[in-house]
């Protein structure tokens, strides 16, 4: 079948916040945009899917000041502050731009003035998809991006993917790319996250960049017994029981969730958020509508009546780790690739801890806008030469097996595979050195067959390569837990409980075939003035 071909200044792949903001921002810095989504852009990704709070602090020297020491003992102390400052200006900016142009309606404080902390997922990302089109840029929908394109010299020069609803294949040639794919969460389940499946890093790291952070990724959410709702904020206001309705010591949304683990091992765990007064029922009610629904539709009064509860893995979308940022613009160690959102690391703001909303949506913003306007740049600086390089194709797994190809639905094995390695709670929160080595023994014997074997024809092509970097994130995952030996923000280690001040550095992974580590130390760098991009 005859495949789309296309040329554009800027390609986006992804469509959440961080894609968004950065198809904005290229168009508006005046790049040809393409943007494409594995989804319908506006629709599809945690974001879309439920609220956010949103990392927005008044530039007041004080509230600022607590802003950022407010996580830094949690993170390990491994973010930047100067990166801390620049999100904070850049968020700032965002959150009234999008008040203003993009006419988001904030509700009103007591005093009248607008509440710019929080958004409203579906509401948001609506606004955000007509921003983008009005700027210029052209949308493909349904589109999942399968592999990157490079030229001679080894730069990212656009990008190749499937068409689902046309059911053909597709290919952009691209000034540069900007990778928004978000992170992966292994198909746990979690509400929204489905889409994420550590396609980004894949094709950044068979480009040649590199991942940093990667250990914490141990991530699960709290949901009620059999849903998808992973809004673990609101379990603050919960008491947690056993199965004999005796209180379960320890247990907490902060702090104690591993007690929630160990317990799931043996029986159920149920709770009721009966911590919470009238006024912050129904707060949480205006809030978090659709985490009600759920309830709602069981028939249950959540803050009366207990419920059974699970842990749902979300991985890197929650944890920090990612591609690794290698300038201010949010580029990579390979020149033309740009990464932005959860599919690069948040180390620079997070270090090793964070959640969901509040730093992830101001992170999105903020990389969105400087990968889009670092992309835009680069790809003015090539003039004429984009339009003119040689390209080839840097996917590998799943699409070019090195052996004699295995069936066609070969990657459903490769999931499951996967999954029984990364989504219990004994071999991926709670953490253990022997229980790591085995379970990367696993994986790498996974990965070892499906690079030889794993192939696929029209839209399973998709299928094989979201099997594939799950396999690479998995295997990134636990080379970087093994090499942290301490405990240290999310990375928990049984076998190492204490943190480790001789491992004030950072971990910077990549490798395929052969995945590698190596620490990176920590650079200081003096409080400077920081320009907000518009």
């Amino acid at each position: 079948m005859t495949g789309l071909e296309l040329t554009t200044d800027v390609l986006v792949v992804g469509g959440g916040p961080a894609a968004t903001w950065a198809a904005l921002k290229a168009a508006q810095a005046g790049a040809d945009v393409i943007l494409a989504d594995k989804g319908y852009c506006g629709t599809s990704g945690a974001t879309a899917s439920s609220g956010t709070g949103v990392w927005y602090v008044p530039p007041e020297t004080a509230a600022r000041e607590a802003a950022m020491a407010s996580r830094e003992a949690l993170g390990g102390f491994l973010a930047d502050r100067r990166w801390m400052a620049r999100v904070l200006d850049q968020t700032y900016a965002g959150m009234n731009e999008l008040a203003t142009a993009g006419r988001y309606p904030f509700p009103a404080g007591p005093d009248g003035r607008q509440l710019r902390n929080g958004l409203q997922g579906p509401e948001y990302m609506r606004r955000m998809r007509i921003r983008v089109q009005r700027a210029g840029a052209r949308i493909l929908d349904h589109s999942p991006v399968t592999e990157l394109l490079t030229d001679p010299s080894g730069a990212v020069a656009g990008a190749g993917g499937h068409q689902r609803q046309a059911g053909r294949p597709y290919r952009v040639r691209a000034g540069a790319v900007v990778l928004a794919t978000g992170g992966c969460a292994f198909l746990s389940g979690a509400l929204g996250c489905n889409v994420n499946t550590g396609d980004g890093a894949l094709f950044a790291a068979e480009a040649g960049a590199e991942l940093s952070g990667m250990e914490f990724s141990n991530a699960y959410g709290i949901a009620p017994e059999g849903t998808s709702v992973t809004k673990t904020a609101f379990y603050s206001f919960a008491t947690f029981y056993r199965e004999d309705d005796t209180v379960l010591e320890g247990a907490a949304s902060q702090g104690g969730r591993s007690v929630i683990a160990r317990t799931l091992l043996s029986e159920k765990v149920y709770c009721r958020l009966d911590r919470a007064d009238p006024a912050a029922r129904q707060a949480m009610r205006l809030a978090q509508p659709n985490f009600f629904l759920t309830f709602d539709r069981l028939g249950i009064d959540p803050f009366t009546q207990r419920f059974a509860v699970t842990l749902l893995a979300e991985g890197t979308v929650r944890g920090t780790g990612g591609i690794r940022i290698a300038g201010d613009d949010c580029s990579t160690t390979v020149p033309g690739l740009y990464a932005a959102g959860d599919a690069a690391t948040r180390e620079l703001i997070c270090g090793g801890f964070t959640g969901g909303g509040s730093h992830n949506a101001a992170w999105a913003i903020s990389s969105g806008t400087w990968a889009g306007q670092g992309a835009a740049r680069h790809a003015r600086s090539l003039g004429v030469r984009a339009g003119t390089r040689r390209l080839a194709a840097a996917g590998g797994a799943g699409l070019r097996p090195t052996g004699t190809p295995g069936p066609a639905d070969g990657f459903r094995d490769v999931i499951t595979a996967v999954q029984a390695q990364v989504l219990p709670y004994e071999k991926n929160y709670l953490r253990h050195g022997e229980q790591l080595t085995a379970s990367l023994r696993v994986l790498d014997s996974v990965w070892q067959d499906l690079r030889a074997t794993l192939h696929a024809e029209g839209g399973d092509v998709v299928r094989a390569r979201q099997a594939s970097a799950m396999a690479a994130h998995a295997r990134w995952m636990y080379a970087a837990a093994l090499a942290r030996t301490e405990t240290r923000g999310m990375a928990k280690r049984l076998d190492f409980p204490t943190q480790d001040p001789r491992q004030h550095h950072r971990i910077v992974t990549g490798g395929l075939d052969r995945v590698w580590t190596r620490p990176e130390p920590l650079t200081t760098t003096a409080d400077v003035p920081m320009e907000v991009a518009s």
